[in-house]
């Protein structure tokens, strides 16, 4: 019976995980996809937590049947899952129809509203979700009152299993089976059947009402001895479940970005991460159920735990270099097939845990510990409030990580720093724990602080190289040889590593995680005048030229315009050589995306000098929201859709919203690559726009790119070539040689007449 609630709990736990991640996306077309966004969403999602798990754990002493209420809470976030999808339909519709138009002269308060949206989507589920395990703890700990510290230990690991299969279940199976509110559905169904079973179990005993005493074990009883009975050993605790939490999550952060650079930032990839993080959470936890009853001073081995903890999170950073040359292998090992795809998957998940499962396995033994330790004399809030520390702490962790030590710091000194935190943690225990006449208090005490600067020594001396890192070995296969290329640009940014590489002949490549987003050739790196040689266009600069004047072809009039995505500069660069232009708004979530597009100056000044030229560090989505007017041409040039948060700027709710910012007859250029694709996404990507433009033209702007070219208007229109005589765009291309209306006639693939049946038949 016992291992049946353990089963339930994990069944819990994949719900909780596919929430989240469900969650994310669907928020993200609300509120954006900017660093501060995705880490305000988790903040609202662990704020909720952490007040559900100490407003329960605070009064379920009080509680009859905590099993039964347990049930009840299940139940609850079931119901609010199923009803989440239309109820976000309903409060978008309303935000962006009424809500944010009538804001617009606020843009603050614009912002505030729409925050306060967002949290009254997911805070009450948070908040039932963190209510979950002290109601399930204090409900078997009355029944099952033997080894109190085995019992916690079996629902923390119990709960993280599901989640690390919850996330692989969501990610790789659910959300391209049954869409989103499908997955919903899914998770809600494990909620209610958590709830059913819970109520069988419950009616087959009766609980006591009160919480009784616990039979505690000589061991804790030793440790608890240790601690004095006041307040301070309590707090000490609590603040080292908090600290902890921050340590991890600093852990969490700079692995996935540093992963990231290894295996791309494709969303499966960040699927991969998170399940292997919180794989060696669930690991730890079992581990270390068996033994916290047992041992004969609990405090010591968390001190103990805690510093490994720390030395350990450092000692795999050689794994981690060494896993670019792993992965080179593995890409010419598996066949590109279904299952050559399967077997790489799984070598990655391999990996993913070869660099994070020895930290990871001893974060997941603190909060049993921690737990058991507070857990005297059957002390139920001890639960909740443990539960609600860790989770407080994960909430400044990802903030302060996220958006001040990663940008300050980089990826390889955040790690650091995490793991010197919880090294402190660990010799501040470890100090409590040996009483002070204990004669080897300082002998102890020293040897771990010489071991852990001999090991954070060696961890420094490891040697991060920029040209490996950004060498994007997940797509190529191949790592760079000495010298092949010169990085004169790389930053670690909050939402992506940006990097700018020159080869050996002159091109310059700037990379976002290793992907390369935009590159120049040599030639072109020169100023207008001093470009000699005629040439024609090829490679990333073809579309860089031919995208902007394509778009302006077809509203040669335009007085205001936006561009989505800066990359190399050209585009925006380009459309400012229209002399109609009065505004042009460059629209780039990544802030180190500008400085390195400085790198190009030759080919994208103008973006930088011109006055009507001004940059936008948001999300598109919400940048347009609150703009509080409407352009006469908008071209998009995200990155790639399989790139984590990108394909949200290629959906259909994108498209609907980006058709009202556009003025009447107003033009959107969409570019999209056909290459790394195959014809279903493709056609998806263009089943998206059609449900929203009635009229568009498909254009090639080289072999393995396209551009849509989409109106408000009933029909495209007709394109005007002679944009290619405009003084400052006449300069840009005089090195260019078969701009003829001709040649841009034949780059015409198609019109919506001619796809529009094809495409009709494809669910966007």
């Amino acid at each position: 019976m016992l291992f049946a609630l353990y089963a339930l709990f994990f069944l819990s736990g994949a719900a909780g995980l596919i929430y989240e991640s469900i969650w994310t996306r669907y928020l993200a077309l609300l509120v954006g996809h900017s660093a501060y966004a995705q880490i305000l969403v988790l903040t609202i999602f662990l704020g909720g937590m952490a007040v559900g798990s100490f407003l329960v754990g605070r009064y379920s002493e009080r509680l009859h049947s905590p099993l039964i209420w347990y049930a009840i809470v299940e139940a609850a976030v079931g119901l609010l899952g199923l009803l989440f999808h239309p109820t976000f339909r309903a409060v978008s519709a309303a935000a962006y129809d009424s809500i944010f138009p009538a804001l617009i002269a606020s843009p603050g308060a614009q912002s505030a509203v729409k925050w306060l949206l967002a949290a009254s989507l997911i805070l009450p589920q948070s908040i039932l979700l963190g209510a979950t395990f002290p109601l399930i703890s204090a409900g078997i700990l009355r029944r099952w009152k033997f080894r109190p510290g085995a019992v916690l230990s079996w629902l923390y690991a119990s709960n993280s299993f599901g989640a690390a299969v919850g996330v692989l279940l969501a990610g790789f199976y659910l959300v391209s089976r049954f869409d989103f509110p499908g997955t919903l559905a899914f998770a809600a169904a494990l909620n209610f059947a958590a709830a059913a079973v819970t109520l069988v179990v419950a009616r087959r005993r009766k609980e006591s009402f009160a919480a009784p005493v616990v039979a505690t074990s000589e061991a804790v009883e030793s440790a608890t001895a240790t601690l004095s009975a006041g307040s301070g050993s309590r707090w000490l605790l609590l603040g080292a479940a908090f600290g902890t939490a921050v340590a991890s999550f600093a852990y969490e952060i700079a692995w996935i970005r540093m992963l990231s650079l290894v295996f791309g930032s494709a969303t499966h990839s960040f699927e991969l991460m998170l399940s292997a993080f919180i794989l060696g959470l669930a690991l730890g936890a079992l581990a270390v159920s068996t033994r916290a009853d047992r041992w004969r001073d609990p405090l010591r081995a968390l001190a103990l735990v805690q510093c490994a903890m720390g030395a350990l999170a450092v000692a795999t950073l050689p794994l981690y270099i060494a896993s670019f040359s792993w992965i080179s292998t593995l890409i010419g090992v598996f066949p590109k097939t279904s299952a050559g795809y399967v077997g790489f998957t799984i070598a990655r998940y391999a990996i993913c845990l070869a660099v994070m499962l020895p930290a990871t396995f001893c974060a997941g033994m603190t909060l049993p510990l921690i737990t058991r330790i507070l857990y005297r004399d059957g002390r139920e809030a001890a639960i909740g409030e443990v539960y609600a520390a860790n989770t407080a702490g994960s909430i400044v962790g990802v903030q302060l990580a996220g958006l001040v030590l990663l940008p300050v710091l980089g990826l390889k000194l955040l790690l650091i720093a995490g793991a010197a935190l919880d090294v402190a943690i660990g010799l501040m225990l470890m100090y409590v724990a040996l009483p002070r006449r204990t004669a080897s208090r300082t002998p102890t005490l020293a040897t771990i602080v010489i071991a852990s600067i001999l090991v954070f020594f060696a961890a420094s001396s490891v040697r991060f190289d920029r040209s490996l890192l950004s060498s994007g070995v997940y797509r190529f296969g191949g790592l760079p040889a000495p010298g092949e290329f010169t990085n004169t640009f790389y930053k670690d940014g909050r939402t992506a590593t940006v990097t700018v590489e020159r080869e050996p002949d002159g091109n310059l490549i700037l990379s976002t995680n290793g992907k390369p987003d935009a590159s120049v050739s040599g030639d072109w790196l020169a100023p207008p005048a001093r470009r000699l040689t005629r040439q024609s266009l090829s490679d990333d600069v073809s579309t860089q030229v031919l995208l902007p004047l394509i778009a302006m072809a077809h509203a040669p009039q335009a007085r205001a315009a936006a561009v989505i995505g800066q990359g190399s500069g050209m585009t925006s660069h380009m459309l400012l050589g229209s002399p109609t232009l009065r505004e042009l708004a460059t629209i780039e979530i990544e802030p180190e995306m500008i400085r390195a597009s400085t790198q190009f100056r030759p080919v994208n000044y103008r973006v930088f000098s011109d006055r009507r030229a001004r940059f936008v560090v948001d999300d598109a989505r919400s940048y347009f929201a609150g703009a509080g007017r409407r352009f006469d041409l908008i071209v998009s040039e995200p990155s790639n859709p399989w790139v984590s948060g990108v394909a949200g700027l290629f959906t259909t709710e994108f498209y609907a919203r980006i058709k009202r910012y556009l003025a009447p007859g107003g033009v959107f250029a969409q570019w999209m690559h056909l290459y790394e694709m195959n014809d279903s996404l493709v056609l998806t990507m263009l089943a998206a726009l059609q449900e929203n433009f009635s009229a568009y033209d498909v254009y090639l702007t080289d072999d393995t790119d396209i551009v849509v070219i989409a109106t408000t208007a009933a029909v495209v229109p007709a394109p005007d070539w002679r944009v290619t005589e405009w003084p400052m765009v006449a300069e840009e291309l005089r090195s260019v040689t078969s701009l003829t209306p001709e040649s841009f006639a034949a780059l015409h693939l198609a019109d919506s007449k001619a796809l529009s049946p094809l495409v009709a038949t494809v669910r966007p």
